[in-house]
């Protein structure tokens, strides 16, 4: 199993919201978690699956995610 760091401007919970269907859907639920109260709001998948992936989910939810 794999874990990759994003950095993303997931900001607070409704960001969450928003963006938690896409993310379980493409890294499966609680695979994931976001770290709000770090600067670059890090975004952590643990799985295996693709990057691209996890990217392309992101920005269909109006967000973004750079791997850091």
């Amino acid at each position: 199993m794999e874990t990759i760091k994003f950095k993303t401007n997931i900001k607070c919970t409704g960001c969450l919201a928003q963006v938690g269907p896409a993310l379980n859907e493409t890294a499966g639920e609680n695979h994931w978690k976001v770290d709000l109260d770090s600067s670059e709001k890090t975004l952590i998948v643990e799985g295996d699956f693709k990057e691209s992936e996890i990217i392309a989910a992101v920005k269909k939810a109006g967000y973004t995610a750079e791997r850091i």
